[in-house]
């Protein structure tokens, strides 16, 4: 039996933290600090440190009785005082054991461990304490884990420049950030002068009380663009920290990582528990080759700000190697794929906006012609990232498709701006969508969506497949379509 690491007792405290209102109320009769009063409130302080005792006391008692106990096939956590709760974890069912060493607990040799399953509410851990180093160390025993003689050396360890390309590319905004900055930092300039230009017809007075004005507008705008800038660099930053020191080791059961600088965290993840490999790149990455590997298995990067990674940035000719084992294939061909004829079907929306943005200007300054110099500014960089978006979807046309090989099912497809080569065993691909919309029709095509399993939602769709290619994806999946149902 194991009780939880003792600064847990402040915690529980912290619940009943609403009692220090009493000592509080009786302060306020000394606000002014007077002799009398003070006198008064020295005499009753005996009152505030009683609830402040109670306050700890109730910690204390809830901590006492928060205990936990390995058993030969789980482990169970037991708390509560009036209220008794028991909760068993059994290890066979345990996907990923995560165990942090947030800089702050260092040294009072804290640590907080996290154990997940398949099963519970999506991205909530299944149990969750607080312990000390010993105690982390004999619950991780029981845990998966990576036997050293059957290690897999295909895997390479991520270095240096690994983590830094993946920190610039995840972070927040990347390209983003340095388009608004240009655009603000144009703009306000543009905005300046325009502004300047009404402004030279009113009275002397009035232009010297609005120079002062206007000298703000560039600077306001150079302030708007830092501000985005610092934000994408805090993100890199902070990216930095949670991934660097990378470190990878796998057998066939198990995959153990570890990563971090201030809250340096151990992952122990179950290989039969993953659900899908992710192969994730942004159109840049695409053009080099690089790829990024995420992988779906409850409890790993079930917080929002941590990306499932699996290998930072690794080349994508040397993927099929590294990760043989796990059932990732290179140089799989598409069995099934869009035509290119099917360009329209991927490029219609940024298209028809960037086709429209030019005249809508010329429409707009029609009626507005003082303000010609702003309107062509915010049509020419709102058109800059429609035809960025062409060129991706243009992209996503000739490299899109769904594969089958083995017991796997691959899918290549785009998200926005972002690439996805999905390999999933096919028994997780719970659910099968054919869309087709009445243009599809006349084309004999559809959209072909998989949900595959997860905490979270997880389709993937790839569009303007042949509509009889679509019948037969949902026939090796085990999804019985008739052609006669579909207009084909």
């Amino acid at each position: 039996m194991y009780h939880e690491h003792p600064v847990r007792i402040m915690k529980y405290s912290l619940k009943n933290i609403w009692l220090l209102i009493f000592p509080l109320l009786r302060g306020l009769n000394v606000f002014r600090f007077n002799a009398q009063d003070f006198y008064i409130w020295l005499k009753g302080a005996w009152l505030d440190i009683l609830v402040i005792g109670i306050i700890m006391l109730f910690g204390f008692v809830q901590w006492y009785f928060s205990r936990i106990y390995i058993l030969e096939d789980s482990i169970v956590h037991r708390s509560g005082f009036l209220l008794r709760v028991r909760k068993a974890v059994p290890f066979d069912s345990v996907s990923v054991a995560t165990a942090e060493y947030p800089f702050y607990l260092i040294p009072i040799k804290g640590v907080r461990l996290s154990c997940d399953t398949r099963a519970g509410f999506a991205k909530s851990a299944d149990m969750k304490v607080l312990v000390t180093e010993k105690v982390c160390r004999e619950i991780m025993k029981h845990m998966p884990d990576v036997v050293q003689k059957d290690i897999n050396s295909d895997i390479k360890k991520p270095n240096a420049v690994s983590v830094l390309l993946f920190s610039v590319f995840f972070s927040s905004g990347f390209s983003g950030v340095v388009y608004i900055t240009a655009f603000f930092m144009k703009g306000g300039n543009i905005a300046h002068d325009i502004i300047l230009m009404y402004l030279n017809r009113v009275t002397e007075a009035t232009e010297k009380i609005s120079s002062k004005f206007l000298l703000k507008i560039p600077a306001v705008a150079l302030i708007v663009g830092v501000i985005f800038v610092s934000a994408w660099l805090l993100s890199f930053f902070v990216n930095m920290l949670r991934y660097s020191r990378f470190h990878i080791e796998s057998d066939m059961k198990c995959i153990k990582i570890a990563c971090g600088i201030t809250n340096r965290r151990e992952y122990r993840i179950k290989v039969s528990h993953m659900n899908y490999i992710d192969l994730r790149q942004n159109l840049i990455m695409k053009i080099a080759g690089a790829v990024s590997v995420s992988v779906s298995c409850a409890g790993y990067g079930a917080d929002s700000h941590h990306i499932p990674v699996l290998l930072p940035i690794k080349m994508e000719k040397h993927i099929g190697k590294s990760l043989s084992k796990f059932g990732v294939a290179s140089d799989i061909e598409r069995d099934f794929k869009p035509k290119i004829t099917s360009w329209f079907n991927y490029t219609f929306q940024p298209l028809i906006f960037s086709i429209a943005l030019f005249p809508a200007n010329s429409l707009f300054v029609k009626f507005f012609p003082n303000f010609a110099e702003l309107s062509r500014f915010f049509a020419i960089m709102l058109e800059i990232p429609a035809v960025w978006l062409i060129i991706v979807k243009t992209a996503a046309l000739l490299t899109s498709g769904i594969s089958f090989y083995d017991d796997k099912i691959l899918l290549k497809c785009s998200h926005l701006t972002d690439f996805h080569t999905i390999i999933s065993d096919r028994a997780n691909a719970v659910k099968l969508e054919i869309r087709q919309t009445v243009f599809q029709k006349i084309s004999k095509k559809c959209s072909v969506s998989v949900w595959l399993c997860g905490e979270k939602r997880s389709k993937y769709t790839v569009r303007a497949i042949n509509m009889s290619d679509a019948v037969k994806i949902a026939d090796i999946l085990g999804h019985e379509i008739s052609h006669k149902n579909y207009l084909i």
